[in-house]
């Protein structure tokens, strides 16, 4: 069989070691020969240390392939997705890892509609990268290397176009953004300021060693800014991951808003506008959902965890709303993929629709209490540890779902139990009314992927 190269959300390896020059001039290669010569080639790159320098691999091997390229510089994932195909590219390719560790680096593949490619183009560059497939060509069959770094402009004036501006200017928010030291910083501010904000910034020069904190927007990588937004006495604080295809919020008292609530919050508002309608979420979201949507006339369908997944089934849904619940949102008006800064500026208009603070609106909201963890688990033994906890689970539980891992639901709640695309890990989702409970569902998924490890004979992980 093919090794798989791709995780639900792109390839992610570890600079020095996987992802290497070698080893992105063969996936890049691959990617060539999958595309005939033509309509150009996007890429575009976050602000990780390695990335220019893996972009440019990747450029030079498309040119030297015969594509003509088109670089559009440092921007967040998104923001690329938006600009593929307004400038009528065939593909883009991103040089990101997105809330990864800086070590890692890593690739993903962008369709001619914005929309990651599917399975089957992942299958085909795996195969090719297997089989080392290159292109040889005379001189005068070699593509060009051209650069546009017009985008940021456009993408944050569309954004702009889909949200009431002057009504976010006549509130005149104080927002306190923090981005990451990440792709944002070349849009975010700017869009907040559009909208008429008084926008204070945190580790806002990008640096891919990540000085302030690690990438991934988690409560306590963020806890620098649930300090300054109440210091301030600012209105609301905003933080992305590395390529700002998420937002986490910040309310005006300092509380971490975790993700779940969130979607709940921008689900029902999608939907209530749209006076009914499907949103699409994964599996792990919140049952909060759809007890906040099922009375305004919604529907929730339920995939894989991975935006590729989602996005791709909202487009065949018409949804009117979809997202994780990590903090990315999807707004089908905007485009079909997690939209940090789109995310952003839509809170902003909720709020100044409604009058309100964040902390208000959120504070109807079903209440749950979703317990997320992990554990180290060797790539390798991904697939048997699964098969051992859903045999495990499938015994005592109620009812389970094996759209993605193994989701089990008990008394008083669920657990979900699903080994990583992008990491040597377990992750264990559980929810109930219930915190105790909640965390109760929690330890016993950890038990029983430690346990299905030692019956295998592996060591757990942290």
């Amino acid at each position: 069989m093919t090794t798989r190269m791709f995780g639900t959300n792109g390839i992610r390896e570890v600079v020095g070691e996987t992802m290497t020059a070698p080893f992105v001039t063969r996936v890049v290669s691959a990617i060539a020969s999958m595309i005939p010569p033509g309509p150009p080639v996007v890429v575009g790159w976050d602000a990780r240390t390695s990335s220019p320098a893996f972009a440019r691999i990747a450029s030079g091997t498309l040119a030297i392939a015969g594509h003509r390229v088109l670089e559009v510089g440092t921007l967040p994932t998104p923001a690329i997705q938006f600009l593929v195909p307004r400038l009528h590219a065939q593909l883009g390719v991103v040089i990101t890892a997105s809330h990864n560790p800086p070590e890692f680096n890593g690739i993903k593949c962008i369709g001619p509609d914005g929309l990651e490619v599917d399975r089957g183009f992942e299958e085909g560059i795996e195969l090719g990268a297997e089989r080392q497939v290159t292109s040889s060509l005379p001189y005068s069959r070699i593509g060009e290397v051209m650069s546009d770094f017009s985008g940021v402009h456009e993408y944050v004036t569309a954004i702009v176009g889909q949200v009431d501006a002057k009504s976010i200017a006549a509130w005149c928010p104080t927002v306190v953004l923090d981005c990451g030291n990440g792709a944002s910083c070349v849009t975010s501010p700017l869009l907040l300021r559009r909208l008429g904000c008084r926008v204070i910034t945190l580790n806002a020069q990008a640096d891919g060693t990540f000085p302030g904190h690690l990438s991934e927007p988690t409560a306590a990588n963020l806890a620098d800014l649930a300090r300054v937004v109440p210091a301030l006495g600012a209105d609301l604080g905003i933080a992305h991951d590395g390529d700002a295809d998420r937002a986490v919020f910040v309310d005006g008292s300092g509380r971490y808003v975790p993700g779940e609530e969130m979607l709940t919050l921008m689900a029902r508002d999608a939907v209530e506008r749209a006076h009914g309608g499907v949103v699409v979420t994964p599996v792990s979201a919140s049952q909060s959902v759809e007890d906040a949507i099922r009375p305004l006339g919604g529907e929730v369908v339920y995939t894989r965890i991975g935006s590729p997944t989602v996005t791709h089934e909202m487009q065949v849904r018409h949804a009117v709303f979809g997202g994780e619940e990590n903090g990315g949102l999807i707004f089908p008006r905007h485009q079909l993929a997690r939209d940090g800064a789109m995310s952003a500026a839509a809170t902003l208009d909720l709020l100044a629709r409604r009058k309100a603070t964040l902390a208000e609106l959120l504070g109807d909201l079903p209440r749950y209490t979703l317990v997320k963890e992990k554990v180290g688990c060797p790539v390798e033994l991904r697939a048997k540890v699964l098969a051992h906890v859903t045999e495990a689970f499938a015994k005592d539980s109620e009812r389970i779902v094996t759209i993605d891992g193994v989701k089990a639901y008990r008394d008083g709640g669920w657990v979900l139990l699903r080994p990583s695309g992008t990491e040597p890990l377990f992750r264990v989702f559980a929810e109930s009314k219930d915190p105790a409970r909640a965390r109760a569902l929690a330890e016993a998924g950890l038990a029983a992927v430690r346990n299905a490890l030692r019956d295998l004979g592996a060591e757990p992980g942290s």
